[in-house]
Formats: structure tokens, C-alpha cells, sequence
């Protein structure tokens, strides 16, 4: 099987951020692994409510609510974790990765996967930050619009010009020419019109009310600063890249600080992919619903290689013989 020999090579565990999300996300693999059960049932007696069940029957109205979508991708992706952790386990396969990061929320899902957070712990942790975020973007409203097109010094020059209006900035460096901008109504809709002037191929406003990865967070990261403190937190068993640094990390005040900080800092995932290459890091598998890292990685790095094991394609992959499982979905 390819995947075994890819588990030997030097590779990295890569894990999606919000907006990731969908209806129906771990509900294939809830039948057919009892790993991944355990991780649903957890996380609804953790949280007191069924997630599972939102995650599995939605409404997507409700799941797409940052409190809920940000749990319940974390679930998700370390049930997809899990999962091929029993498969691989017994075949005296460990899947012990020479480095993880995670796009955004998904760096909590990357240090449950390091050992630094328990699974219980980083639930409640995001599901909090997404309280603080959706009470900060109430406060100091805001939003987010993908360019597509632009280099980074064109972008800056957008966002110097469009800051005369108000907040905005970089939030998302997600490949060479794709990148989120992020801020106050007026000041990201000058600076969507600047870029579209500028050339940009595509400019787009993305379906949020909350300005991620910018100063109008910066409650919500006065408030999870404490959380983060209190957070008992372990050094990872393998560096873990940062977000807001693309640097690897290995202590645990390094991590409190880098999960605080994101929220009011840029992504620098093109940074992060990047740094793993540098370190010898040569396939990304990702783990979660979707497929959304793996598609940025390419455009990052062609050499390198890809493998998206989303909750269905784990089913596919490991339990091939659950065809019933298919049937009823």
C-alpha cells in the first residue's frame, strides 16, 4: 500500500482550519471505527451536547457558527487521527510525524496530535475561542475577502492605501498569489476595489462577519491570553510549526504565546510549508474534513507530495471491506 511506505518517509501531519466544515463530516467514519466513536462520544459528554449529531445531521446554519464549527473540525480531524492510528498500529506502523502545523484553528488539533493538549482540553479551548471571536466580531465588526492574483508587495501597498478608511490587513498567506485580507467593512472594501484596479484575478468576499487574524480580535486575545496561561500544556513530541512565525516551536511558552497571538496575526502557512521543506520534510499528509491544505501545499511546492485523508477517504482507504457503510450513508 502506498500510504505505508509514505507513513516511513520524513512527513509531516498538516490540519485544516474553520471553514473546513460540512454536513454530514464524520459521520461515515463513526460507523465503521471504533476509534473515532470514542472521539464523537467524548467530545459530547465534554461539550454536554450532541456535536456528533451536528456535525453528522447539521443544520449547516448551526455548524457554520464559529463556537460550534470550531469543535467540531477539531473532533473531526483527530477522529480522522485516530482512526488511522488503529489501522496502521497493528501493522507495526507507527504514524509518528518528523513535524505538524495546523492552518489557524487547526493548530490546536496539531498540538492535541504532538501531545502538548489533551483532546479534552483543546475542545473546550476552541470552543471558547470561538465564544470570544463571535463576541469581538459583535463588538468590532468586520470581515474577510480572498485576492487572488497579487504578490505580497502589491497587496501591502493595497493595504497602506486602504488603511486611511480604517482596520485592515493581511490575515492569510495561503500560497504564492492567494492570500486573505482581513479588517472593517469600509477599509476591506476599498482595498478589495484597490486590488481589483491592481489586477488581481479574482477578488472575492468571504462568507464571515468576523475579521480573523487582525487587530479587531484583539479582545478575544486579551481574554484566551489567560486561558492559554492556564492551558496544561506539555513541549510537543516533535516541533510544531507556527502559524504566526512559520518557525518551529518546541516549548510550551512558545506555544501559549503563538495560540494567543494568531488571533490578531497573519497566517503565514506559505512560510510554514516552506520551513517543513527546508527541514527535509518531503510528503504532507493531511488529516480532517476536506481537502483544502493539500491543494495550497501544491501550489506552494510541486516536488513535494500530497495525501488528503479526509474522514471519507480514511474510510475508503482502511476499511474497504464496510461497503455497508456506503449503502446506509
Amino acid at each position: 500500500m502506498e500510504l505505508l511506505q509514505t507513513i516511513k518517509n520524513r512527513m509531516a501531519l498538516v490540519f485544516p482550519g474553520q471553514g473546513s466544515q460540512y454536513v454530514g463530516m464524520g459521520k461515515l467514519l463513526y460507523s465503521v471505527s471504533p476509534a473515532a466513536r470514542r472521539i464523537f462520544d467524548r467530545a459530547d459528554q465534554v461539550l454536554g451536547f450532541s456535536l456528533s449529531t451536528l456535525c453528522f445531521e447539521g443544520p449547516q446554519s448551526e455548524l457554520d457558527d464559529t463556537i460550534n464549527a470550531q469543535p467540531a473540525i477539531l473532533t473531526v480531524s483527530i477522529a480522522c487521527l485516530d482512526a488511522l492510528r488503529e489501522r496502521l498500529n497493528p501493522l507495526g506502523i507507527t504514524v509518528m510525524p518528523a513535524m505538524v502545523a495546523g492552518h489557524s484553528l487547526g493548530e490546536f488539533t496539531a498540538l492535541v496530535a504532538a501531545g502538548s493538549l489533551e483532546f479534552d482540553e483543546a475542545l473546550l479551548l476552541v470552543r471558547e475561542r470561538g465564544r470570544l471571536m463571535k463576541e469581538t466580531s459583535i463588538e468590532r465588526p468586520g470581515g474577510m475577502a480572498a485576492v487572488i492574483g497579487l504578490d505580497e508587495h502589491q497587496l501591502r501597498e493595497v493595504v497602506n492605501e486602504a488603511q486611511s478608511l480604517g482596520v485592515v490587513t493581511l490575515a492569510n498567506s495561503n500560497s504564492p498569489g492567494q492570500t486573505v485580507l482581513s479588517g472593517e467593512v469600509e477599509a476591506l472594501t476599498r482595498a478589495m476595489e484597490l486590488a481589483k484596479a491592481r489586477g488581481a484575478k479574482l477578488v472575492q468576499r468571504l462568507a464571515v462577519s468576523i475579521a480573523s487574524h487582525s487587530p479587531l480580535m484583539q479582545h478575544a486575545a486579551n481574554h484566551f491570553a489567560e486561558l492559554a496561561s492556564r492551558a496544561n500544556m506539555r513541549p510537543p513530541m516533535m516541533p510544531l510549526i507556527a502559524n504566526i512565525s512559520a518557525s518551529m516551536l518546541h516549548s510550551v511558552e512558545e506555544l501559549r504565546t503563538e495560540i494567543t497571538g494568531q488571533l490578531t496575526r497573519p497566517v503565514l502557512w506559505t512560510g510554514s510549508v516552506q520551513t517543513m521543506v527546508e527541514q527535509g520534510v518531503e510528503t504532507f499528509i493531511e488529516l480532517g474534513p476536506k481537502q483544502v491544505l493539500s491543494g495550497l501545499i501544491k501550489r506552494i511546492n510541486t516536488q513535494v507530495q500530497t495525501i488528503s485523508l479526509s474522514d471519507v477517504e480514511i474510510v475508503k482507504l482502511l476499511y474497504p471491506n464496510d461497503n455497508e457503510a456506503f449503502a446506509t450513508a
